[in-house]
């Protein structure tokens, strides 16, 4: 479904922000077009708290616009009902696909329902959302993040050993799928798995708390598996006051900078990177397909069941990254650049 939107515009404004319910949007540049059937695309994040949604946004955006459509993005704050609100802004304002990063996969069936019967396309980007009638889900492999976390620890003795499991939101659908690819592996080499919290709403301080609450049983593990690499920031940053930074394996994802300075100093065995940047862009080529021609193409395409029926699925593989690959995978791709990876290291 494509809207044809005909304007005469007169005048060139570059790095016009869209505003929009109190909320921070990107830049959208817009040049002199005469009856130009114009694409719009609404963009809702969770937050912009995890590092990585910020290059997800830019990446996209950039492509999009390459493809001739305009973003008008929104970011929800980590608020469920905020980001229902923002969804139902969007159609209102006669967007062509909504593409969704949301925050709790089961709270939205409802507001992608009514997307629909306005005849709006829609996304789901990274996070699956459940019981609701998408058109796509495009994210990384999910079970292999986990798989990848699990087996670096063994690669580096954990057999036999102890691990805390400290995940992200449990609204989350990725989270269960992450760690129970990772228990899997525990299972395997008889890792006892002492204890596991999550971080409600991927609030990442969560994660601090638990470390100083629990002293006596982080002392007897030997590894904490991290359901990102904010939440390795805070374990690592408490383990580091109790002297233990270095002692304890830490793995992540998500390939932050710090994480990835970490890696190289020692205080965390490895990170998941996950290249947004071809995530983003080809998010951007499938929303534009949608609209254009109302289905998605390519090699990269298969099926998932989200509980309300198959779902075209855009799976992207996963990488790790330890301080043995750490400028091959991160240095050279550009992702962070030298300078700022071994920036603490002497």
């Amino acid at each position: 479904m494509f809207r044809i939107k005909k304007q005469i515009l007169i005048m060139l404004l570059t790095g016009a922000f869209l505003t929009a319910c109190g909320q921070n949007e990107v830049p959208v540049e817009t040049g002199v077009a005469e009856q130009e059937d114009k694409l719009l695309i609404g963009m809702c994040f969770d937050s912009f708290v995890i590092e990585r949604w910020q290059r997800d946004r830019d990446i996209f955006v950039q492509a999009a616009k390459e493809l001739g459509a305009e973003v008008n993005v929104q970011n929800a704050n980590g608020d469920v009902e905020k980001q229902k609100e923002q969804i139902d802004y969007l159609v209102k304002k006669g967007v062509d696909v909504l593409v969704i990063v949301c925050i709790d996969s089961d709270a939205l069936t409802e507001s992608v329902a009514a997307a629909k019967n306005a005849g709006v396309e829609v996304i789901a980007y990274d996070r699956l959302i459940n019981n609701a009638d998408i058109d796509l889900y495009i994210s990384f492999d999910n079970e292999m993040v986990g798989t990848l976390m699990a087996q670096s620890l063994i690669d580096e003795g954990l057999s036999g050993g102890k691990v805390i499991m400290i995940g992200g939101s449990t609204a989350d659908n990725n989270v269960s799928l992450v760690e129970d690819a990772f228990e899997k592996v525990m299972d395997e080499n008889d890792v006892e798995i002492l204890d596991r919290t999550h971080c409600d709403g991927w609030r990442a301080e969560l994660a601090s708390e638990y470390i100083y609450e629990h002293r006596e049983l982080v002392s007897e593990c030997d590894a904490i598996m991290c359901g990102n690499d904010n939440v390795a920031s805070q374990v690592a940053s408490s383990l580091a006051v109790q002297r233990l930074a270095g002692k304890i394996m830490v793995t992540g994802q998500d390939a932050d900078l710090e994480a990835c300075q970490r890696i190289v100093e020692g205080t965390q065995i490895m990170t998941v990177y996950k290249p947004v940047d071809s995530l983003a862009r080809r998010a951007a080529e499938c929303a534009v397909a949608l609209a254009q021609e109302g289905e998605i193409q390519g090699e990269d395409v298969g099926e998932i069941d989200n509980g309300e029926k198959e779902i075209p699925f855009v799976r992207l593989e996963p990488v790790k990254v330890t301080i043995d690959n750490m400028d091959e995978v991160i240095i050279d791709s550009g992702f962070h650049s030298k300078e700022e990876v071994y920036l603490n290291v002497k």
